[in-house]
């Protein structure tokens, strides 16, 4: 409790969690152009 109490109060606790925000939007954002790219190429393998 102390640590999501210390997460969302202190200043490298906020700065933390916008870290892991921005990780995991990018994770997201990476796994889309992944994803867009790998059926792009087995289209063009397919024809």
């Amino acid at each position: 409790m102390k640590a999501i109490q210390d997460l969302f109060s202190t200043d490298y606790g906020i700065m933390s969690f916008i870290v892991i925000a921005v990780t995991i939007i990018g994770l997201g954002g990476a796994y889309v152009v992944l994803k867009a790219k790998m059926a792009e190429s087995a289209k063009n393998a397919g024809e």
